[in-house]
């Protein structure tokens, strides 16, 4: 091998040393930049303007990824956390959304009332209402004098939820020749007066008690020429 040819070697053997060194760098920066980072979480943020005092729902949310390091202990990652939950002062676009912006909903506002009834697990709840749902309620009730025709009415509307009991077996032995149903459960909701006693009467001679879950935000306000329906008058 003459001169030229192992200035050649020494030359390829330098460039092949500095690429591992550069190669080597490359990597190191990148470990060094993990170690700052460091794994990806799920976090919330705000969509738009929520005002106080009003009741949370997850479309008002869009999940974002950061790093766990930047996140505050208090942050939300689970959108479950705010489930009955209303927002404590003005939720501002694009804020991080931290448990310390939230409190739990006041299960009664002045006036209201705390009454359970027991309510067809089948067609009252069917796994669907839970508690914070606003619900519609309608109850059967047969003629009043023989020959009369049967009437469903609306007894409450707009009744908001407090729990949701566990599912509970009927007696097979209790006398009710109305029982259509083996399974009840009990629900709780926050009523006026006056409607506590509308509920309370249904559960008792109501033939059948259904609730309609009501959609967040609608408005089903009901006149009172139109909470009793008779199949002989529609027309």
């Amino acid at each position: 091998m003459n001169s030229r040819q192992r200035r050649g070697v020494i030359l390829l053997l330098l460039s092949v040393i500095c690429a591992l060194g550069a190669f080597a760098g490359v990597l190191s920066v990148i470990s060094d930049v993990k170690s700052k980072v460091g794994p990806e979480v799920t976090a919330y943020q705000l969509k738009s303007d929520v005002r106080p005092y009003t009741p949370l729902n997850p479309s008002q949310f869009e999940k974002i990824k950061m790093p766990k390091r930047w996140l505050s202990p208090n942050a939300v990652t689970d959108l479950a956390q705010i489930q009955g939950k209303i927002a404590v002062t003005t939720l501002r676009h694009g804020s991080l959304l931290q448990s310390d912006m939230v409190v739990n909903q006041p299960a009664l506002q002045p006036g209201q009332q705390e009454v359970a009834i027991m309510i067809d697990a089948a067609t009252g709840v069917a796994g669907k209402i839970t508690p914070g749902s606003t619900v519609n309620v309608y109850a059967t009730f047969p003629g009043q004098r023989e020959g009369d025709p049967a009437q469903s009415k609306i007894i409450v509307t707009n009744a908001k939820v407090l729990d949701v009991g566990e599912i509970t077996a009927l007696d097979p032995n209790a006398d009710n020749k109305n029982q259509q149903s083996t399974e009840t459960v009990p629900i709780t909701f926050a009523l006026s007066t006056i409607d506590a006693q509308r509920i309370t009467y249904a559960e008792s001679f109501a033939q059948r008690v259904r609730l309609a879950l009501v959609a967040p935000g609608s408005d089903t306000s009901v006149p009172a020429k139109d909470r009793t329906y008779e199949l002989a008058n529609d027309k």
